[in-house]
């Protein structure tokens, strides 16, 4: 298979699924334990189904939208994931300048490979980071201090992991950062000879965040370590409160689920939050975020911008979390399968489809705009009435 015939989410996991060895792709496609609330997220759109209107005019299409004060033009965002120097040596460079070319805005991880800084000087388009609670508070502050002083749009704070998920697929291959790999996973390796040639032949891997903080690459610490030994659970509202306050800017959170969370958010003073379940990746057996939307959006969308992400493939999922109120979707495994298949071009050949999805379902819809889209398009799946 070649990078021109992935038409879909499946492709261009298959793709990856060819070009990285075992342990990579499956720290990607994996998820936490039985692996449900995974599946869930992406089954969950099809409890909805769309109604469509017609002869509306729709010859023209504006799928713009402004979320947390950033105008994009289209309503999906590559969301911050870790590691992604890991997948393609280009890694966040190739996902910015991508996301710069749709005109949508890109998260850069505190596990990620490509500084803030380096980012923000390379590429114009809206930037958000995304940072964990540490124990130590004094680094907290330094780090939303170098987000700052980077030109950082967006502080996105992600509370729902507070210690890692249990992911059984890491377990079995010895995935980690430094590299503990089972033989299993060396094996896998050794049938991925280009993934390791590149890998020695590019920059040396590193997390730029985390330097001057934590030694991850010498073998002093892994991920698993990382979020076991250095993340605060004891993490409250008023510690948040405190962090939002310090930054005086567009602050969201990352994984709330609740009506109750959804509602504290707002009265602390953030403007965005995202319902988020980490793509299955932490509690499984957890509600999937389009099936929270609606009741957290009647809560506090008119005080607060409420976004999802976890489960979305495809352009019809976007109009649907859009027409029960979201305001933006974020975008996960769907950028980074193309990523690991095919660097830049597979990240920018992704969003395209999904913009050519998105504008295509708009005018099968009859909605010239993001705004018309509304309850009245949606109906629950199932036999209605005779």
């Amino acid at each position: 298979m070649r990078l021109k015939n992935c038409h879909n989410f499946h492709d261009f996991r298959k793709l990856a699924r060819r070009r990285l060895p075992g342990p990579i792709f499956n720290y990607i496609d994996g998820a936490a334990d039985d692996e449900t609330t995974y599946r869930r997220n992406s089954a969950s759109f099809d409890s909805f189904d769309l109604v469509p209107n017609v002869l509306r005019g729709v010859s023209d299409v504006d799928t713009s939208v402004t979320i947390m004060g950033q105008k994009l033009d289209l309503p999906v965002y590559c969301s911050p994931t870790a590691l992604q120097r890991l997948f393609h040596h280009r890694g966040e460079h190739a996902v910015a300048a991508a996301a710069a070319k749709f005109g949508t805005m890109f998260g850069v991880s505190s596990l990620g490979t490509v500084s803030l800084e380096a980012l923000r000087k390379k590429h114009d388009t809206p930037q958000v980071y995304q940072f964990y609670f540490h124990k130590d508070r004094g680094l907290n502050r330094a780090m939303m201090r170098r987000a700052k002083e980077a030109g950082v749009n967006v502080m996105m704070l992600t509370v729902d992991s507070i210690t890692g998920g249990n992911r059984e697929r890491d377990l079995r291959t010895g995935f980690s950062i430094p590299f503990r790999l089972s033989l299993a996973g060396m094996a896998q390796f050794a049938i991925r000879p280009m993934w390791g040639i590149n890998y020695v032949t590019h920059e040396k891997f590193k997390l730029p965040q985390l330097d001057d903080h934590v030694d991850m690459g010498g073998g002093a610490m892994s991920i698993g370590r990382y979020f076991s030994e250095m993340l605060d659970p004891s993490m409250t509202w008023d510690d948040v409160a405190e962090m939002v306050a310090e930054w005086d800017g567009q602050f969201c959170l990352k994984g709330v689920m609740s009506v109750e969370d959804a509602r504290r958010a707002v009265e602390i003073g953030c403007t965005g939050i995202i319902l988020s379940n980490h793509g299955g990746r932490q509690l499984d057996g957890s509600r999937a975020p389009f099936d929270q939307l609606a009741e957290i959006v009647d809560a506090v969308g008119d005080r607060i911008d409420v976004i999802m992400d976890s489960g979305v493939q495809r352009g019809t999922h976007v109009l649907k979390a859009l027409s029960l109120g979201a305001k933006a979707v974020g975008l996960g495994r769907y950028y980074l399968f193309p990523l690991a298949a095919a660097g830049q071009a597979g990240v920018e050949r992704a969003l395209g489809q999904m913009k050519a999805e998105i504008e295509r379902d708009m005018k099968l819809m009859g909605c010239t705009s993001v705004s018309q889209l509304s309850r009245a398009n949606l109906r629950p799946h199932g036999p209605g009435p005779l």
